[in-house]
């Protein structure tokens, strides 16, 4: 593959494939069970060693690991690196002398957590009118 940026030569479709994968947690057994009965980990695994991927093929996966086909063709695993790389080197010279950033709002987890307890005595609830009916049905039958 001959390209004047380069870029395209250093991104193996067949690892991006499995970097998704990897990513959402999908073993290659429950990518072939997805893919279709002709498929094993094996093939997957070959799959996986491909630098570059037929088009439809790349499609019917990107469609099963619920990414874009584009996504990828065009993930780089280096360039991504040091995207964050980047971006944590900033952030820690903005908080030096600062206490930090909360990226949540103590409102919604409060809000959160009520709607946990508004659950749980949902469930105790149902819990304690089961019990009632096993406790009538106990009485019923001594009589």
């Amino acid at each position: 593959m001959t390209t004047t940026n380069g870029m395209a030569d250093r991104i193996h479709q067949g690892r991006n494939i499995k970097r998704f994968r990897e990513m959402l947690g999908i073993k290659q057994e429950a990518l072939a069970f997805e893919l279709g009965e002709d498929w094993t980990q094996k093939k997957v695994s070959l799959l996986e060693s491909k630098e570059t991927v037929d088009e439809d093929l790349l499609e019917q996966v990107a469609k099963v690991l619920k990414v874009t086909p584009d996504a990828i063709k065009n993930f780089d695993e280096e360039a991504a690196v040091n995207y964050f790389n980047t971006f944590h080197d900033n952030s820690i010279s903005h908080v030096i002398g600062n206490y930090g950033t909360y990226n949540f709002n103590p409102i919604d987890r409060w809000v959160e957590a009520l709607e946990e307890n508004k659950k749980l005595y949902e469930r105790l609830l149902e819990a304690e009118k089961e019990k009632n009916e096993l406790l009538k049905q106990l009485l019923d039958e001594r009589k």
